[in-house]
């Protein structure tokens, strides 16, 4: 089998998060929005900011693979949201999370894009690393997610 194919297939299946991995669809739209603004204790950040954090990193990501124009937030602060959020933000924000996550996909899966080429804006990053960024962030705080979730369920 053609390695391009094989590649491209296993950027796929981790951007699903299907194996070993919870896909982020399931999380954000099972997730108990009633309780997204809470502060459980020893936890750094709500469900609200790691979603809004998702969001922003995967929006940067996209954008960055794909216009040259674009400019990245502040680091760390320009990816982190402070503010509390209603159930309509977090539809937003969970809309705009899976538009961007397709637009990822679409990269991974485009047969006529190098994967292993340099971004021609970039500083030295290729398609294939945006790719494995979007992937590992998005692992990373789904589960950070995921065991709020389990905490916010015990109380």
């Amino acid at each position: 089998m053609d390695a391009q194919i094989v590649l491209r297939t296993s950027l796929l299946e981790l951007l699903d998060g299907k194996s070993a991995h919870i896909d982020l669809e399931t999380v954000i739209k099972t997730f108990p929005v009633n309780e997204m603004n809470t502060h459980v204790p020893n936890s750094p950040h709500t469900a609200w900011e790691l979603l809004e954090h998702i969001r922003l990193a995967l929006w940067d990501i996209i954008e960055f693979s794909r216009d040259a124009a674009h400019v990245s937030p502040d680091f760390a602060e320009g990816y982190w949201n402070r503010s509390t959020a209603t159930i309509e933000d977090w539809r937003r924000s969970s809309e705009q999370i899976l538009n961007d996550l397709q637009a990822i996909r679409d990269l991974a899966a485009d047969v006529n894009r190098d994967l292993f080429a340099e971004i021609p804006h970039g500083s030295g990053q290729t398609f294939l690393r945006e790719v494995l960024l979007a992937a590992d962030h998005n692992a990373y705080h789904l589960g950070q997610l995921m065991l709020l979730r389990r905490m916010l369920e015990a109380t």
